[in-house]
């Protein structure tokens, strides 16, 4: 079974019900669902999403989505040594992204799914948006 970091660009597109790119993210996450691919989120993407989207939502209604979100994602750690990787790193322009990237590295997942591909031309990991990943699976 495939693994894929998805970025949180992505994880907004289906949270924040993004026009045009909601259909494809919750496509990817019906994958998910279905146990036909293992969908992991970096611990950083809550916090970011939750500090983006808590415009959008009340306090509880947004607990609430990520509780149901997390039903079909594993997180991923941000651990000390990621952080010391991405700091040493100078070939990323993004820090976030950075440690998108080596958060995935460490956990030896497949492939990172982002709408933001020019930001990981320094990854070594194989980096989609969702319809490429999604014509992966079979």
């Amino acid at each position: 079974m495939k693994s894929a970091l998805i970025d949180t660009n992505i994880i907004l597109d289906l949270i924040g019900r993004r026009m045009p790119f909601y259909p494809a993210a919750a496509r990817l996450f019906t994958i998910g669902e279905k146990q036909k691919a293992q969908l992991y989120i970096s611990s950083l993407s809550i916090a970011n999403i939750s500090y983006i989207l808590r415009k959008n939502y009340g306090r509880n209604e947004l607990r609430q989505i990520l509780s149901n979100f997390l039903l079909i994602v594993d997180i991923l750690d941000l651990s000390g040594k990621i952080i010391d990787l991405a700091l040493a790193d100078q070939s990323f322009n993004d820090f976030e992204d950075t440690l998108q990237f080596y958060t995935a590295r460490e956990n030896r997942v497949d492939v990172i799914i982002s709408r933001n591909q020019k930001a990981f031309k320094a990854s070594d990991i194989p980096v989609m948006n969702c319809e490429q990943f999604i014509s992966t699976i079979k």
